[in-house]
């Protein structure tokens, strides 16, 4: 079992900057990923970064040179840092860890969620 506890969501101002961090326990051996994905009402959940142990890092489209995700190892944490907000990127923000048993079977977590509203 992992589980993930997220922070830093909020309301901003459009062309500002908000940092979510989220901080994984558990069975932390186990993750192969660390992500962020975000609901905007009436919306499906999609991807905004991944962050796979090895690989490359994956961010949607939108917010591509505009928001930032990073690990700290030390601290079981991610960040993702968002600069440059838009009205659109208002959404409910969670926390996402994939982990991998030892018999290969995957499992998805997710963290409670954090509001991030930005104003036009």
């Amino acid at each position: 079992q992992v589980q993930l506890v997220e922070s830093g969501g909020g309301l901003v101002q459009a062309g500002g900057s908000l940092r979510l961090s989220c901080e994984a326990s558990g069975s932390i051996f186990s993750i192969n990923a660390l992500g962020w994905y975000r609901q905007a009402q009436g919306k499906q959940r999609e991807l905004v970064a991944l962050m796979p142990n090895s690989g490359r890092t994956n961010y949607v489209d939108s917010v591509k040179g505009r928001f930032t995700i990073s690990r700290d190892n030390a601290k079981n944490t991610v960040f993702l840092q968002m600069n440059s907000l838009q009205p659109e990127d208002t959404a409910v923000y969670y926390c996402y860890a994939r982990s991998r048993s030892r018999t290969w079977v995957e499992y998805d977590y997710w963290g409670q969620g954090t509001q991030v509203t930005v104003s036009s």
